[in-house]
């Protein structure tokens, strides 16, 4: 039953309020903690104000995996459209892309992949979503002269590494972490980046 104490009248939140409570109580417990109650609880918001936004919990879950998309697939394949003056630069950006900030959302990743685990619609989702994160890395390749055979054998060793980094929930010093993309760009392309383009690619970054 609604928490008596919670007011019924006055601030309901909003849409993104309820979904940012949403992401929270996935990304730390799982899918089942995703449910109205404890969330208005939470939020110190009645239960019947969610229904001002939306029509079920199902809706709040199909909205957490838009925005799964969006952060995760989206950011990625806008990582394999960005400007890049050569190919190892372009193969910079796209595992730059990873890089543990506000970027690529490997927190919702590894939430949802264990979604996954327990709801056939989500593992649709997450497939749909690992042809189309191949796909781009591959049409990348291809765009810097791979042939479409090997442009795919590439692709798919650069994403593997990628998603065993976060499912693995490996955590390396930035430093460490820097110090080997030089080698993953050179075994993802067949070139190694020069010493005057990874400066400035840690310079753009941030790290010093």
């Amino acid at each position: 039953m609604p928490n008596e104490s919670l007011p019924e009248r006055g601030w309901r939140g909003s849409p993104k309020v309820w979904l940012d409570a949403a992401y929270a109580a996935l990304a730390e417990h799982g899918v089942d903690a995703v449910k109205i109650l404890p969330l208005a609880q939470s939020l110190k918001l009645s239960r019947t104000s969610f229904y001002w936004f939306f029509k079920d919990r199902n809706q709040l879950l199909d909205a957490l995996l838009d925005r799964w998309e969006n952060s995760t697939t989206g950011h990625l394949v806008r990582a394999t459209e960005d400007y890049a003056a050569t190919e190892t630069e372009a193969m910079l950006n796209v595992i730059s892309s990873f890089l543990p900030d506000d970027r690529f959302d490997s927190r919702l990743e590894q939430a949802v992949r264990s979604w996954a685990q327990q709801d056939s619609k989500v593992v649709e989702r997450v497939q749909q979503a690992d042809t189309v994160r191949l796909d781009a890395l591959t049409k990348m390749l291809v765009r810097w002269g791979h042939a479409p055979d090997d442009a795919d054998v590439r692709a798919r060793t650069i994403y593997l590494v990628q998603i065993g980094y976060i499912s693995m929930r490996v955590e390396e010093p930035m430093d460490i972490r820097l110090q080997r993309f030089p080698h993953y760009v050179e075994i993802y392309t067949g070139k190694r980046p020069p010493e005057e383009e990874m400066a400035r690619f840690r310079a753009r970054i941030g790290h010093r």
